[in-house]
This record gives C-alpha cells, sequence and structure tokens, in this order.
C-alpha cells in the first residue's frame, strides 16, 4: 500500500490523495493529523521534517489510522484528542467532538464572567467532553464549577480533562438529567448548555463521520430540534440567581424561534441572540426576570 522509506512529504500526499478518492472530508487536514499523532510530532514539526523518511513500525501504524479514516470515522476518536480554545481535550465515541461554532458559547460567557468582581456559581448542563466548563474554569479558576450530564461515560471523560488540564479542583461533576441533581434551593449566576438540537429527520442527512460515529444522545433535539432547549428555558429560571443569565447555543435556524418561547414564558427580560463568525444566530441569552 504504501512503499518502505517513503518520506514524510510523499506519504502525506499519497494519503491526501487516497482520501480524496474515497471522499474523505478534508483529506490534507486527515492526513496531517493522523501522520502527527503517529510520530506524536506537532503538525508544523511535519514540514519541518518533510524528507524524513519514516521507519517500517511507523508506516505499519499509519496504515492502521489510514483504514479507520476510509471508514469516515472522525480524526478526534482515532487520535482520542481535540484542540478546542486553548487545550487539549481527550474524547472518545462517548462524547461530541468539540466545535469551532462552540467558541461562539465560550466567547459570550467569558465577557460575562470577565465583568464581575465577586464570585460566582456556574453551571453547565450535558458537559460532555467538558471543553466549555473547563475552558472557562481555566481562565476564571475564582469562581465555582458545577457541571451535569445524564452519560456516565461522558462525566468520567470530562473529570479526567478536568485533572489534566486544570490546576485546581473547583469542577463538581453530577452525573444526572439537566437539572434533576439540583434542588431550587442550589442557585447559579450563570448557566449554560450547548444542548442536542438537531431534529430527528435530519440526523440522517449528516456527514457519515457525524451521523455513524458521534453519540446521537448527544445531537438528537427531537422532532423539531427543540426539545431540549425549550425544556432548558422551561426551568432554568428556578435555578438562577435574580438577574442571573442563560446562555444557549443553537441551531442556525432556530433563533427567532426560541426567543419567542423565552418571551412567552414571562420567566426572562434582555433575551437576544449573539452571531457566530459565519454570521448564524448561534447562542441565546437571557436574564432571569
Amino acid at each position: 500500500m504504501i512503499k518502505e522509506q517513503w518520506t514524510i512529504k510523499s506519504v502525506l500526499s499519497w494519503t491526501q490523495n487516497y482520501f480524496e478518492q474515497k471522499s474523505v472530508e478534508n483529506p490534507r487536514l486527515s492526513a496531517e493529523l493522523l501522520m502527527a499523532d503517529t510520530l506524536k510530532l506537532k503538525r508544523i514539526e511535519l514540514y519541518l521534517q518533510f524528507e524524513r523518511p519514516l521507519e517500517k513500525k511507523e508506516l505499519q501504524s499509519f496504515k492502521q489510522r489510514i483504514l479507520r479514516r476510509v471508514k469516515h470515522e472522525p480524526v478526534a476518536y482515532i487520535t482520542g484528542s481535540k484542540d478546542f480554545w486553548d487545550s487539549s481535550f481527550e474524547v472518545s465515541p462517548h462524547v461530541l467532538i468539540p466545535r469551532p461554532d462552540t467558541e461562539t458559547l465560550i466567547e459570550t460567557a467569558i465577557e460575562h464572567i470577565d465583568s464581575k468582581n465577586t464570585i460566582i456559581k456556574i453551571l453547565e448542563l450535558g458537559v460532555g467532553s467538558g471543553a466549555i466548563i473547563i475552558s472557562l474554569a481555566k481562565q476564571f479558576s475564582q469562581h465555582v464549577y458545577f457541571a451535569t450530564d445524564r452519560s456516565f461515560p461522558a462525566i468520567c471523560t470530562a473529570q479526567k480533562n478536568s485533572k489534566r488540564i486544570l490546576k485546581t479542583n473547583n469542577v463538581t461533576f453530577i452525573l444526572c438529567d439537566w437539572f434533576y441533581g439540583f434542588s431550587t434551593k442550589h442557585q447559579f449566576n450563570l448557566i449554560l448548555s450547548n444542548p442536542p438540537y438537531i431534529p430527528t429527520q435530519d440526523l440522517k442527512t449528516l456527514q457519515p463521520d457525524i451521523v455513524n460515529f458521534e453519540p446521537s444522545i448527544a445531537l438528537d433535539g427531537g422532532e423539531n430540534g427543540l426539545n431540549h432547549i425549550h425544556k432548558l428555558i422551561q426551568h432554568a429560571a428556578d435555578y438562577l440567581t435574580d438577574d442571573g443569565l442563560l446562555m444557549i447555543e443553537i441551531g442556525f435556524d432556530q433563533s427567532q424561534t426560541v426567543k419567542n418561547f423565552a418571551t412567552s414564558t414571562e420567566k426572562y427580560k434582555n433575551i437576544q441572540s449573539i452571531k457566530d463568525y459565519a454570521g448564524h444566530e448561534r447562542v441565546v441569552i437571557m436574564n432571569k426576570k
């Protein structure tokens, strides 16, 4: 399949062409990330060592990664990690792979947290890999953080990432479905979530990398994609401090419907949406009345 003693450069070129033939998404990037993982190098180091011949064991190891990728298994699951914000997070098929879209949620939360002069309590619902809450806790270690997920493997993954990335133990992870691990005596200054928001009927139209490998529990938002979003909005006010803030990542075409629902509950004020870098309204925020 791949000749022995081929260089990094030639193997990458061959792999890119092979991935293109197999309709693998982002063929060049996939090849580079898998090569970097095989050789335990950073991507930039591949270019600095372009003419380095690969050893037989390295070629065999890389071949195994190629065979997994042509089946459309996501690169992050093959390498076991995904870079997000300013950290690298362990991921597995038990958790959703962190995406650039979610950086809008991070940026919005940072802007809010940065304006606080006192210690606040922050809750993430549906923590997954922990990418959101850990990124915030890394930047603002003085605050108190809680995170929930109904998936035990997801909670375990988030805990591992927290121990590796954070120098403090200020994130408490709770195995429960949304708010069911709390009483209304627990009040938070900020609640945020990236819930499942893809309509059930749309799941089958997603790329095979997603629909065949990522957990449907983290994707399926019900018939119209809004089942979980509506549930969060309906109940979050009971767990927010006065004027506390709710932030939810949404689908690119759900903004107006979500804002209308939030208004109809008569529990919130200052309801607005935040656009991502592609110009899509990606995050809805609202304060408790």
